[in-house]
């Protein structure tokens, strides 16, 4: 009932910027906290943004000060803004989303609804 779609991922020079989108859509009600995730090769997936629906963010300390997560909320969709971007952001990256819905007369909240992942690549 609900799906999440990315978009924005590509190849970049270091130091060159991208801008990744999360709209959500289905039979949505709400959406609380959203979220960045990245994977890169070897590695385990690593939160790198998340925003609340008070608009409250968290940043994972590699990105402070370079990444920027917004969100507009009439559209459902999820923004991360990156900037001065370095070889080690190469990763897939992950849209994460907290959603309540409805499913057919019923309410229901999934916690961890995902992304299907778009790529990253930075040139150095």
């Amino acid at each position: 009932q609900v799906q999440l779609v990315e978009s924005g991922g590509g190849l970049v020079q270091a130091g060159g910027s991208l801008r990744l989108s999360c709209a959500a859509s289905g039979s949505i009600i709400s959406i609380n906290t959203m979220g960045w995730y990245r994977q890169a090769p070897g590695k385990q997936r690593e939160l790198v943004a998340a925003i609340t629906s008070a608009g409250t963010t968290t940043y994972a300390d590699s990105v402070k000060g370079r990444f920027t997560i917004s969100r507009d909320n009439a559209k459902n969709t999820v923004y991360l803004q990156m900037n001065r971007l370095k070889p080690e952001d190469t990763a897939v990256y992950y849209c994460n989303e907290a959603i309540r819905y409805y499913s057919g007369l019923n309410i229901r909240t999934k916690p961890d609804y995902w992304g299907q992942g778009t790529q990253v690549t930075v040139s150095s």
